[in-house]
């Protein structure tokens, strides 16, 4: 069963601590048993979510759990901006309109949530 959560340690992303500077970075994994199967590492900003890392392992459903999880939980920081600083992996945030056109910046995150409300009910 799949899994997502937020690991409490960084071995394995020393690279993307560099990347990340002095900021605090923290990382979420999607599991399936004890195997990782896509992560985000981010930090947050007063203002925004910088996402540093990125790997959906090529799956739109991962891609959209993964993100979604660091949204929610930057809307309950009162964080309304995550900017996308990766090297590549656009393809899946641009099908599921995290992003737009060349933009790595994804705007109005509590939209984002709220419009998620009714998924269950649009069959």
């Amino acid at each position: 069963m799949l899994e997502i959560q937020e690991r409490f340690s960084t071995e394995g992303y020393e690279k993307l601590v560099e990347k990340a500077g002095s900021s605090q970075l923290h990382i979420t994994e999607a599991l399936d048993g004890e195997r990782v199967t896509g992560y985000i590492a981010y930090s947050y900003g007063s203002d925004k979510t910088t996402v540093y890392g990125f790997d959906d392992g090529g799956d739109i459903l991962l891609c959209d759990g993964l993100v979604r999880s660091v949204m929610f939980k930057s809307v309950l920081k009162g964080i309304e901006h995550m900017l996308f600083e990766i090297d590549g992996g656009f393809d899946n945030l641009k099908k599921l309109r995290f992003l737009k056109d060349d933009s790595r910046m994804c705007s109005d995150l509590s939209g984002f949530m709220d419009s998620c409300k009714s998924c269950g009910h649009n069959k």
